[in-house]
């Protein structure tokens, strides 16, 4: 499995610059720049942030958004390798299996 590497640009000022790439501290700090992008990077518009499935799935989406065809999407980060992401993909899409709009 490949990890997902994204080039990031500050475009302000009318040029575009590459933000050189360095290691996060923290997933939250993921998840941050990811939030603030990911409509423009990935065509996903953001709907919540440490989404609460409720008490029966007992997980939270670390991002919760909708794509261009109006379909979820969950974004998990991990700053590492993670084995237990597996698991978790399994109860986000077991979620939304329960919460399929008929």
């Amino acid at each position: 499995m490949g990890v997902l590497r994204l080039r990031l640009f500050d475009v302000n000022g009318g040029g575009a610059v590459e933000i050189a790439a360095r290691p996060a501290e923290l997933e939250r700090h993921l998840q941050d720049v990811g939030q603030g992008t990911k409509e423009l990077l990935l065509g996903v518009r953001f709907l919540a942030s440490e989404y609460s499935t409720g008490p029966v799935h007992g997980v939270r989406i670390d991002s919760l958004g909708i794509d261009e065809n109006g379909s979820p999407v969950v974004v998990e980060y991990k700053r590492g390798r993670d084995a237990g992401v597996i698991t978790q993909g399994l109860f986000y899409l077991s979620w939304l299996v329960d919460h399929k709009s008929s």
